[in-house]
């Protein structure tokens, strides 16, 4: 799997936003990849040092709109813990 298809893009929320100021961040990333690929893709697209990875599954939520009901797409978010004296500019990543 390319490194490009593993990080989908940056999780951008005024929580991540707390997190990135410990030295975590927060990505969306493929269902099927895991923390190892993660780790080698954001060290080689970002050239920084990872010290941890977290993954969470977000299952999806049922959602209605008038009488039409369906389900929100299930996603997989990994929380990034970069080294001492490492981080990533995330607005202009």
């Amino acid at each position: 799997m390319d490194k490009y298809q593993i990080i989908k893009r940056p999780v951008v929320s005024e929580k991540s936003a707390h997190l990135a100021s410990d030295r975590k961040y927060t990505f969306e990333v493929d269902k099927n990849a895991n923390k190892i690929q993660i780790k080698d893709a954001i060290e080689e697209i970002f050239e920084v040092k990872v010290a941890k990875v977290n993954v969470i599954n977000c299952l999806p939520k049922a959602k209605r709109v008038g009488q039409h009901s369906g389900f929100t797409a299930a996603i997989s978010k990994a929380i990034v813990t970069l080294e001492d004296g490492y981080k990533i500019d995330i607005y202009t990543a």
